[in-house]
């Protein structure tokens, strides 16, 4: 009986998880494909790239590769008026599949949704929020040690999905999502998120 038993264990299928490359950013911006096995069947290969704007103007891009959860797998964007950070992802399902970067942003323009944002020290701005923008943010970062308030437009996925909110490197802070136009008037009193977003354009990595 014990015979069998052992006998059958061992000829049970082992729990496979994939082998993806890792991209490691060196210190002068290059990057370096590596492989790297999976922590659990639950993830998947994946690519993020993350396009920062000001002004209207692209500032950078930052491509990475490594294993992703399926929530690490989205698009969206954060936009605060002076700032918009923009993310696209690739993901796919069998070994080393992950060769090429995240595509480019594609285009956005204004939606019709108006959300406040912060003009020095007031938060009395209109925003025309672009693309699947259809949150209104308001959050408190810390920058340079002290406390700022910056409100703006967010994807949903921005808003509901902590995975992608933990993926951004810097400060932590708690962040409020709302609908409807200029609903970031106020504070919230919903739960916040864990969004890391000062400076507001910087180094991003997967968690």
């Amino acid at each position: 009986m014990y015979l069998l038993l052992i006998f059958g264990i061992t000829l049970l299928p082992q729990a496979y998880t994939l082998k993806c490359y890792e991209c490691i950013l060196g210190a002068s911006g290059s990057c370096t494909d590596k492989e790297k096995e999976c922590p659990s069947q639950d993830y998947q290969c994946g690519a993020l790239k993350v396009t920062s704007y000001t002004g209207g103007v692209k500032l950078s891009d930052v491509d990475m590769k490594t294993c992703a959860m399926a929530e690490q797998c989205v698009e969206g964007s954060l936009n605060f008026g002076v700032a918009r950070t923009v993310f696209t992802s690739k993901c796919c399902s069998s070994d080393l599949c992950n060769t090429q970067p995240a595509p480019d942003p594609s285009k956005s323009s204004p939606n019709g949704k108006k959300c406040f944002t912060c003009d020095g020290q007031k938060c009395t701005a209109a925003l025309n929020c672009e693309g699947n923008e259809d949150y209104c943010i308001s959050t408190r970062v810390s920058v340079g040690g002290e406390k700022t308030t910056v409100k703006g437009c967010a994807s949903k996925m921005m808003c509901v999905n902590t995975q992608t909110a933990q993926m951004t490197g810097a400060t932590g802070a708690e962040m409020s999502c709302c609908q409807g136009d200029y609903c970031n008037s106020a504070s919230s009193t919903s739960a916040g998120l864990l969004l890391l977003v000062a400076p507001l354009i910087s180094l991003v990595v997967f968690s």
